[in-house]
């Protein structure tokens, strides 16, 4: 009777030094049911991904949100709602989303872009994008006898700008006096292309060059070597791009490669 005593006092004890151990596992007792502090944990660590800090303040959203939610859960398995066939579709969609989104992520991890990649790519389009820049300024009209009627009035002295604001009809430009910024001829079409690249700066055509868009007057405003983004700069924007490029490789091969019947 003795030793029954004495193991029934140190079970006990044994249950009360456990107590706390589980009490700080959890972050509460909901109708009796604990909630696991890693629910905390685990939407914290969401939150943190996106970039935002995890202060006291939003832990403590954090936590009641995980109690409301256990308390609506309960609610819900009352009405035998985890029963239902749109339940279990809907957790099965989860389910998918789920692990797609992991199996991403692991690959990314896995195949991460080298720095070598993202010069080679740098490279590729400083080659492409070398060269000189023009800055000029264009009229757009529909009839070429009106794009004649302009050109006589901007030799008579007339303001291109003033003139641009009235009479074209490209809306991107026209409203900023026909200003085109600063662009490589190969943005134009080819006949804009080759007018521009045949005047001398601030040089205005001398006849009205007709494009697939109508009859263009253009000014050359200045010339200059092309202004490349240095490569620290752009540099992330590369490897998100690559990234991006190896994952859809990824997905078009792991297509191409399923049976599908």
């Amino acid at each position: 009777m003795k030793n029954k005593l004495v193991t029934s006092f140190a079970l006990a004890a044994l249950v009360a030094a456990l107590s706390p151990l589980a009490s700080a596992q959890n972050l509460a007792i909901v109708n009796g049911k604990a909630v696991p502090l890693a629910r905390v944990q685990a939407l914290s660590q969401q939150i943190a991904r996106t970039g935002r800090e995890v202060t006291p303040e939003i832990e403590q959203q954090i936590k009641d949100e995980v109690i409301a939610r256990e308390i609506f859960i309960q609610e819900a398995q009352k009405q035998a709602l985890d029963t239902t066939e749109d339940y279990k579709v809907q957790m099965e969609l989860a389910r998918q989303t789920i692990l797609i989104r992991d199996l991403f992520t692991n690959y990314q991890k896995t195949n991460a872009v080298t720095d070598d990649e993202i010069k080679a790519e740098y490279d590729k389009f400083a080659a492409a994008n070398s060269g000189k820049e023009y800055k000029a300024r264009h009229i757009l009209v529909e009839k070429e006898a009106d794009a004649k009627a302009i050109i006589a009035q901007l030799k008579k002295g007339g303001k291109f700008e003033d003139i641009a604001k009235k009479s074209s009809k490209d809306p991107g430009s026209g409203a900023n006096g026909g200003d085109l910024d600063w662009a490589p001829a190969s943005n134009y079409v080819a006949e804009f292309a080759q007018a521009l690249t045949d005047l001398k700066k601030g040089q205005l055509t001398e006849t009205p060059v007709k494009s697939q868009f109508g009859y263009h007057i253009i000014r050359l405003d200045d010339v200059r070597e092309a202004q490349l983004p240095k490569f620290e700069d752009v540099k992330p924007q590369i490897a998100q791009q690559l990234q991006q490029q190896k994952l859809a490789k990824y997905q078009s091969d792991l297509r191409a490669k399923a049976k599908i019947e």
